[in-house]
């Protein structure tokens, strides 16, 4: 199974220069005094929020089901037939999640 759900394809990433000394940021070209530079990938606030926002709505169905779970107790015989509709019910959600 694919998890692909964390970056997706419209997620641009800056190239910049980073100075590892003081933390100065130039685009995108390196400066040419006493600083020492690193290529870095950044992405923007929003692009960074609206991941966020995802996983954070991801993660709360994801308890939402691993409460179920827990607080579940299944009648005697009926194990089987309880876990296949928790089995169901989680694989609908890997579904829902990789369609957002």
């Amino acid at each position: 199974m694919r998890d692909d759900t964390v970056m997706s394809p419209e997620i641009a990433r800056i190239q910049v220069w980073q100075c590892v000394g003081c933390g100065r940021i130039d685009l995108p070209r390196p400066c040419v005094g006493i600083c020492r530079d690193e290529k870095k990938a950044y992405v923007t606030a929003e692009d960074h929020d609206a991941v966020v926002a995802q996983l954070q709505a991801e993660t709360e169905k994801l308890r939402r089901l691993v409460r179920e779970i827990a607080g579940v107790t299944p009648r005697a015989g009926e194990f089987e037939r309880g876990y296949r509709a928790l089995q169901e019910r989680a694989r609908r959600l890997l579904e829902e999640i990789a369609a957002a």
